[in-house]
């Protein structure tokens, strides 16, 4: 706890005196410009953002219902509150915290644990081939009088490139799964025996976490599902930055255009640590709207506050009222989530 604490403090420190090093004459930043960017802006676009946020949470449960079906029939609604309170142990406790919602799953749905971390698996799987698909196609029609426009080209076509080979991947996997394994394990032996008996083990539950996906039915409903969940928050990215009115460069600001932020967004959390993060998130996406769309820095801080709130930390109300009717501690639950995970992964 002492080394955490130590840790998180030392980080602290670095951003500190990264804003004053910043700050002594080489980056200008207007305070009252920024507070005056936050008491403009359009409270429609932020409401409308927030719902479609919301609306991602739902289709999960409805995803995750789906990849139950094989073994068991389970209502979305049933899920829902796990959703809340997952997303919301992340948005709290950082990314580790995301193991949170296999666990309260596991137990809502009385099934081994073990089978529902080879769920979440599966779901990243879709989730990154999802997003990949919406975030290049998006970039290839991206306006050609865009700043750097040729950044957004190659993007685009590299992140087709590396749908398709998740693609191969995941076909690879769910037909030889075994023999990959097998394959990983003698291969990386002789460097060390804990990584072989590791990666093994993760090629194998990410083949059970495919197995899940009983029939080409099951798979065309959660690759739409999937698809339309990433179309929501690029929606929602969307809506934050159009509530900037007084600001031209994020208020005309098109899907395609918003897919490169959303693309910076998602990379700035993927180390996403407690509290601290969302400060780090916050300069990520306001370095890429000021690089990007040439927006104002304060605008951009403003914009990047907003979407962090928009986006990341708007289910808190939901998962604490969550998590107070299905009697959950969320500490408890983040502290305890990842031993159990280590108990219950194949």
């Amino acid at each position: 706890m002492k080394s955490r604490k130590g840790l998180l403090v030392t980080v602290l420190l670095l951003i500190l005196a990264l804003i004053v090093y910043t700050n002594r004459g080489r980056v200008h930043f207007d305070w009252a410009m920024f507070w005056q960017q936050l008491r403009h802006i359009s409270w429609i676009h932020i409401a409308a953002g927030i719902a479609l946020i919301y609306s991602t949470y739902w289709l999960s449960a409805a995803r995750w219902s789906v990849f139950l079906s094989a073994t068991k029939k389970v209502s979305p609604f049933t899920l829902v509150g796990p959703q809340f309170i997952g997303f919301t142990g992340v948005a709290l406790f950082g990314r580790l915290a995301d193991v949170i919602r296999p666990a309260l799953v596991a137990k809502r749905v009385d099934l081994p644990l073990s089978s529902q971390i080879a769920v979440y698996t599966i779901e990243r799987m879709f989730d990154l081939g999802a997003a990949a698909i919406i975030f290049s196609s998006a970039l290839l029609f991206a306006p050609s009088d865009l700043p750097h426009h040729e950044i957004f080209i190659r993007t685009g076509l590299f992140s087709l490139a590396g749908t398709a080979l998740i693609a191969i991947f995941a076909v690879t996997i769910r037909v030889a799964g075994g023999a990959v394994a097998s394959a990983a394990h003698a291969t990386l032996r002789p460097l060390s025996a804990p990584i072989a008996d590791s990666v093994a083990d993760k090629i194998r539950g990410f083949r059970d976490g495919l197995n899940a996906i009983s029939s080409a039915k099951d798979f065309i409903i959660t690759a739409l599902i999937s698809l339309a969940m990433w179309g929501l928050i690029g929606s929602a990215y969307v809506q934050t930055l159009h509530a900037f009115a007084s600001t031209p460069e994020l208020a005309t600001i098109s899907f395609s255009s918003a897919m490169l932020l959303m693309g910076a967004s998602i990379g700035g959390s993927l180390l996403q640590l407690p509290i601290i993060g969302w400060f780090t998130q916050i300069a990520v996406t306001a370095a890429a709207m000021h690089e990007f769309y040439g927006a104002p820095i304060e605008a951009a801080t403003a914009c990047g506050a907003l979407l962090l709130f928009v986006t990341f930390l708007s289910i808190i109300p939901a998962g604490l009222i969550s998590a107070r009717i299905n009697h959950v501690s969320l500490k408890n639950a983040a502290a305890e989530a990842p031993a159990e995970t280590e108990v219950g992964a194949p």
